[in-house]
């Protein structure tokens, strides 16, 4: 077994090294903050620079996700995941030992672009290691690491916080993140430095059909119903009277219903179509983000934290898959519109969620403008059917 684990061309061990990637990338460079935030606005911050934080953290990611399109060269790949995954060690070390604003700005950017480095080029050197015919299903296995970082980040976290403040955590947190990513950098790199030559395909317009266009506007409204709950829920859901106290269980249920979320998904498309899915996900996603809004009881808002776990995760990767599917030889562009539609829903909704929790005192009209976004999404996509049906 250890034998195996230690071999860099076992499967097994290729998707361990990738799920650790991702706890580290994802969950201790990204997620942790949404667990800690709590404890965070309690002492430190204030919720209007936490969504000026978030913004820089998600621009920082979008940054990444458009570079990491154009690193064609295997061996590039191989040095910039090794990149991402220093970068969100030392990001993390930065949280833990200063509360200097400026360089928690500076950091939360850099974070972003380690997160991206890690989830989107890491994924893609799994994918290219993995020795199966057909690598949906472990790909699917891969992607379920999203769940487990914010799980892992997440029970690290409140473990420290027993006894420790939450600068501790993040000092815990960076130290794990340092010993699990010697074993992830080791497996998720090459015996040789491999030549592979780039095929390059014609760049097509004709690509951006007025369906196309829909599915991205759907995946920019994605972008925005992702943030919310992803920056906010267990603060949400401790700000509901009763409720107090609830938000990090709310958040753990997230990470575990995120698990299996992909897998299940993927599957659900490939039995009743690609935009099914995703209308149906959305449509879940947005009765999530509603909960909190009408109702204090906490069995709903527990289950909030669940239909928001098992949906965003599943979402990514039915979106990309479709794009992926719909692209052809030519994926870099789409997936870059996609990413980058994404990517400024994700860098938006944090500014106009505190400004309407500012505004209001509360979260319920952040959360009302959040599902209508969401549910624009659904519209965008319902268009999308009728215009593939007219032209079949």
């Amino acid at each position: 077994m250890i034998k195996t684990l230690l071999d860099r061309n076992s499967n097994t061990a290729i998707l361990l090294a990738g799920i650790l990637s991702i706890i580290v990338g994802v969950g201790v460079a990204r997620f942790a903050f949404t667990s800690l935030l709590p404890f965070m606005l309690e002492d430190f911050l204030s919720l209007t620079y936490t969504g000026v934080l978030a913004s820089f953290n998600f621009a920082g990611y979008l940054s990444g996700a458009i570079f990491s399109i154009f690193i064609k060269d295997i061996n590039t790949k191989v040095k910039y995941f090794r990149i991402g995954m220093i970068l969100s060690i030392i990001t993390t070390l930065i949280l833990a030992t200063t509360t200097n604003e400026t360089l928690w700005l500076v950091s939360r950017v850099i974070a972003g672009f380690g997160s991206a480095m890690v989830l989107i080029v890491g994924s893609a050197l799994v994918m290219v290691k993995l020795n199966f015919e057909d690598k949906t299903k472990a790909m699917g296995i891969h992607f379920s690491g999203i769940g487990f970082a914010i799980a892992v980040s997440e029970l690290i976290s409140q473990t420290v916080l027993k006894n420790g403040t939450w600068a501790d955590a993040w000092l815990v947190l960076s130290v794990f993140a340092f010993i699990v990513s010697f074993y992830a950098i080791y497996i998720l790199s090459f015996d040789k430095v491999l030549k592979k030559e780039v095929v390059k395909h014609t760049l097509s317009k004709s690509i951006f059909t007025p369906y196309v266009i829909l599915l991205i506007f759907a995946y920019f409204t994605e972008g925005v119903g992702f943030v919310v709950q992803g920056t906010f829920l267990p603060d949400i859901i401790n700000s509901l009277e009763g409720l107090e106290g609830y938000g990090n269980l709310g958040w753990l249920i997230v990470g575990i219903a995120g698990i299996p979320s992909s897998i299940l998904w993927m599957r659900l498309a490939h039995n009743y179509g690609s935009v099914n899915a995703i209308i149906l996900a959305m449509a879940l996603q947005i009765i999530g983000i509603l909960i909190p809004a009408f109702s204090t009881n906490i069995t709903l808002n527990l289950l909030s934290g669940a239909l928001y776990g098992s949906t965003f995760i599943g979402l990514v990767a039915l979106f990309m898959n479709l794009g992926g599917q719909l692209a052809g030889k030519n994926p870099v562009v789409l997936m870059g519109s996609m990413t980058a539609a994404y990517g400024i829903g994700q860098v938006g909704a944090p500014l106009y969620s505190v400004a309407l929790i500012d505004y209001f005192g509360n979260y319920n009209s952040t959360l009302y403008v959040t599902a209508f976004i969401v549910f624009l999404g659904i519209l965008f996509l319902l268009l999308a059917k009728r215009i593939q049906k007219i032209k079949s």
